[in-house]
């Protein structure tokens, strides 16, 4: 096997992200046959031993890849902080170790989540670069009129910054509520919900529903599913060709 620099092999192995590894290695807690790496350092785990606040790396790591629909109020974070004690998306998934959230929801928000171990392509899908799309179905207060959302489609601006362009189809509306279908492929901060307050039609319910091509499906909030052979191979081909 070549060699790999420490990041990479210390994402690889589903630890944490290689942003995080990069920290881990300037702190000293990873270690090469013994000896305190530094940033930039590379090995070949086939004859190298490498570890991370003493867990040694594996050169056979198993991948998973979950789909999960995440509740109304369970957390994306990984962690738990302080006195929370609402959920966290791992916890309804039998798996021990860590994974990799993609396509995080804030507590208020439903649908889809991805969660793997595969550092490797949780990186290059977490990246901006990588615009992947998302699909929601939202429920807001009132209806919109043809202009509002047509400045909707075209991106408002958020934080001095325009958003990209969105696809919008209403699905239903009476007097009191309109739900939507969004396509975006960018995912700033509560963007949905700052935007539709914006334009002046508060969210009241807000589901993800597709991830690039990957879909809700049958799966009710809380299930789960591993995704198939053919998904995860499109999945690693859509982000390779977006590098």
């Amino acid at each position: 096997m070549p060699e790999e620099r420490l990041q990479k092999l210390i994402s690889q192995a589903g630890i944490t992200s290689r942003r995080a590894s990069e920290e881990l290695i300037k702190q000293g807690r990873v270690l090469v046959n013994g000896t305190t790496a530094k940033v930039g350092d590379k090995a070949d785990l086939a004859r190298d031993t490498v570890t991370v606040d003493g867990q040694k790396l594996k050169s056979d790591v198993e991948y998973v890849y979950y789909l999960l629909n995440k509740p109304y109020n369970v957390l994306s974070s990984n962690k738990r902080f302080g006195n929370e004690k609402r959920k966290l998306v791992g916890e309804l998934i039998p798996h021990e170790g860590h994974l990799f959230t993609v396509g995080r929801l804030d507590a208020d928000s439903e649908g889809l989540i991805l969660l793997t171990n595969d550092g490797e392509l949780a990186n290059r899908l977490m990246h901006p670069r990588y615009e992947h799309t998302k699909t929601y179905n939202v429920l807001v207060e009132g209806t919109p009129t043809a202009e509002t959302l047509n400045v909707w489609r075209k991106g408002v601006t958020l934080d001095e910054k325009k958003a990209l362009p969105v696809k919008i189809k209403v699905l239903s509306s009476d007097p009191n509520e309109t739900w939507l279908e969004l396509v975006m492929r960018e995912g700033r901060k509560r963007q949905i919900r700052r935007t539709a307050l914006m334009l002046g039609h508060g969210v009241k319910r807000l589901i993800r529903v597709k991830i690039d091509m990957l879909e809700i499906g049958h799966l009710q909030p809380g299930q789960w599913r591993k995704l198939s052979s053919t998904e995860v191979r499109l999945l690693k081909q859509n982000a390779k060709s977006r590098k």
